[in-house]
């Protein structure tokens, strides 16, 4: 007789905080390779919903009341700031410390030192975590884009916050999504994706993932999009997005022994100016 299959694993968005505590504990004895843990969880998230603009500062602050955790559901950048932390993490304290750490400029809570703008905050940000490795996956392919970091502007319109900040160009590469073929082989299980999407002359990333190794070896992506975390080729997710200003690829390389900064202190906090209703 055919023992019994073992019952399935339920996904993680469904698991409670002791339970994510425990996973994480028996995660780091049994798998010792960080992009392997960061497979396994990002797999785990599979079918986990997808909400834009999850998370805020509540309740540390009241200008976003969103919570600062919520696993029940997931945007591009909160799934990937999940699965990272937790793969670095041994217990639930230090996953929910090393999320901030990656979340915020210099771990330091509040809404403006959150890591808002991809390309001029979090990736600068996370450079402990990850190396940029578009332009040398195909050298004189990647082609240059600027943004224009208007910060100043961002958390009037957004939070009606009146902060001070110069307006910053930032200047950075992609690679045209039709030679992606042409570099996926070189791509490894954890690695970072940035989808870059234009419109006129314009560029910016507008999504991110993870690389995920098929069985067979093929590199696919892992992401949360609307209505839920999922697992597709390359191929498939470029020709989902035909049409709506797709223009390639950046691609950040998970570093090995990724060893977070230190925090700095959290200061006290003080009011910031708000615009009249």
């Amino acid at each position: 007789m055919t023992p019994p299959a073992p019952p399935a694993e339920p996904p993680l968005h469904q698991l409670r905080p002791v339970e994510v505590d425990a996973l994480l504990g028996r995660l780091q004895q049994e798998q010792p390779l960080l992009r392997e843990r960061v497979s396994q969880l990002a797999r785990r998230f599979i079918g986990q919903p997808y909400e834009l603009y999850l998370l805020g500062e509540f309740p540390f602050e009241l200008h976003d009341p969103q919570p600062l955790f919520n696993l029940e559901r997931s945007d591009c950048v909160v799934f990937v700031e999940h699965v990272y932390a937790m793969a670095l993490s041994r217990d639930w304290a230090e996953f929910f410390w090393m999320l901030q750490r990656i979340r915020y400029r210099d771990g330091v809570i509040g809404v403006t030192t959150r890591n808002h703008y991809t390309e001029a905050d979090w990736l600068p940000a996370n450079r402990w975590l990850l190396t940029d490795l578009t332009e040398q996956l195909l050298p004189g392919a990647a082609l240059p884009y600027s943004l224009q970091v208007d910060r100043e502007r961002f958390f009037r319109d957004r939070y009606r916050l009146q902060v001070s900040l110069p307006v910053q160009r930032w200047d950075d590469r992609y690679l045209p999504h039709a030679r992606t073929d042409e570099v996926l082989g070189q791509l490894q299980a954890g690695d970072f994706v940035a989808v870059v999407t234009g419109k006129g002359e314009g560029r910016w990333v507008s999504h991110v993932g993870l690389v995920v190794v098929g069985a067979d070896g093929e590199r696919r992506l892992l992401h949360s999009a609307a209505p839920q975390v999922r697992e597709e080729r390359f191929a498939d997710f470029i020709a989902s997005r035909q049409g709506k200003g797709l223009q390639g690829f950046k691609f950040l390389r998970l570093n090995e022994q990724a060893e977070p900064p230190p925090m700095a202190p959290q200061p006290r906090p003080q009011p910031l100016p708000r615009l009249p209703k």
